[in-house]
């Protein structure tokens, strides 16, 4: 990894930092193939049960480096944050605009700050807003919400952000790394990873999904993940009153859930 984005893993947790702080970390076409190769080495490692995605003072991501002429720069990412196995929080602890925002957008759990600069302004350039915030945007927020901030391009606070369902919690800049760390200390004491992995996967599946789909998945689901590492873990840990050890591997107990006949099922693999 180069100077650029800055990949720390430690106690199961990698925090990806975005690190071009003199031009607010603007994304470039290198800097998205290696937030995508770090991205897929956390879906793979066990090790690494979340991930975290922030930037070097005094910006999140101010979008792409429209100065930057060596390739174009969109939002896609390969593999987005909402397809890492992991659970990925946004600290936004700065401005984040463009396919900065919309990358925030893309992760599990977000905590912006409340003095920052947000905003998809991209139809007052002429294009449209990417990296998928034509489908976050609107799960997150509403239609209506999400007609406002993508027709009008116009900026909006982290107090507003939170208001519209955007962030997990609007704070002070410098609160807003930590609290991430805590959260992800928390899952990654916590939560068993094999549980976390698939309860990520269906609630970004479920808004596309019939209740009785959800309602099937989640019962075969249970019972694919009783049957593993952690499910006898889980009781054991009943049993004798005490906090679990999980040592679940998300990489090998991934469930093959591919049904061709059945249309409406997604494939959770």
């Amino acid at each position: 990894m180069s100077s650029e984005l800055l990949v720390d893993v430690s106690a199961g947790i990698a925090v990806l930092t975005l690190n071009r702080p003199a031009q607010q970390n603007a994304l470039t076409p290198a800097m998205i193939a290696e937030l995508s190769a770090a991205l897929q080495r956390c879906d793979i490692e066990d090790a690494i049960r979340v991930v975290i995605i922030t930037g070097t003072a005094p910006a999140f991501c101010a979008g792409a480096d429209l100065s930057d002429r060596v390739g174009e720069v969109t939002g896609t990412i390969d593999p987005p944050p909402f397809r890492v196995r992991k659970p990925v929080i946004a600290a936004v602890n700065g401005h984040a605009v463009g396919i900065g925002l919309a990358l925030a957008l893309q992760c599990d759990l977000r905590y912006f700050a409340d003095d920052a600069v947000y905003g998809l302004s991209q139809v007052r350039r002429g294009v449209l807003a990417d990296g998928y915030a034509h489908w976050t945007l609107p799960r997150l927020a509403g239609i209506a919400n999400a007609a406002d901030i993508m027709l009008t391009g116009r900026t909006f606070d982290g107090d507003e952000a939170k208001a519209m369902g955007l962030a997990n919690a609007s704070l002070p800049g410098a609160e807003v790394l930590p609290t991430a760390l805590a959260v992800a200390h928390d899952i990654a004491n916590g939560s068993a990873p094999l549980t976390a992995a698939l309860s990520k996967r269906l609630l970004w599946e479920s808004l596309d999904m019939t209740p009785s789909v959800v309602g099937r998945l989640e019962s075969e689901l249970n019972q694919h993940v009783s049957k593993g590492v952690d499910g006898g873990e889980a009781m054991a840990a009943f049993r004798e009153r005490r906090q679990p050890d999980w040592s679940g591997s998300v990489s090998e107990e991934w469930p093959a859930w591919d049904h061709p006949d059945e249309p409406e099922r997604p494939s959770l693999h």
